[in-house]
């Protein structure tokens, strides 16, 4: 199975939060993992903000962006080029996304064209899971 991660669902392996044990699971099952290359900018800000915030340790903290870097180099990345803006405009005129929320559910769909057999669509954000399954996406279970 191929499990496409957003950002909010990448960050739950990293961080113990509502959800982190589907996408853990989901995780060791998944043949392949892929996301948007946007999400290292995010999933490393979510980081630095969750250590602003909360008491992480700098072990802790050191533990946590390692294993994301080490995890990072084997994820299948979707690059934004001008194939996934031409997704974006067919997308966006549907379904009221945010930008990066639209860049995560384009990047899923033109994975899910090349390799529709077992594919899962991750996400917390309810308005992007919405649209996801519009587009016949299959969310987390």
């Amino acid at each position: 199975m191929i499990l496409y991660l957003d950002t909010s669902a990448l960050v739950k392996k990293y961080f113990r939060e509502t959800g982190s044990s589907k996408v853990i699971l989901q995780w060791k099952k998944a043949r392949a993992i892929a996301t948007s290359s946007i999400a290292y900018a995010e999933a490393m800000a979510s980081f630095y903000r969750k250590k602003r915030e909360a008491y992480i340790s700098a072990d802790a903290f050191h533990a946590i962006v390692t294993s994301f870097h080490e995890d990072w180099r084997s994820l299948i990345c979707v690059q934004v080029n001008d194939d996934l803006n031409d997704m974006i405009d067919k997308i966006i005129s549907q379904h009221p996304l945010r930008g990066f929320d639209a860049i995560h559910l384009a990047s899923a769909l033109i994975l899910h064209e090349a390799a529709p057999e077992d594919f899962l669509f991750g996400c917390f954000n309810q308005r992007l899971l919405q649209a996801a399954v519009a587009e016949d996406l299959k969310p987390l279970p």
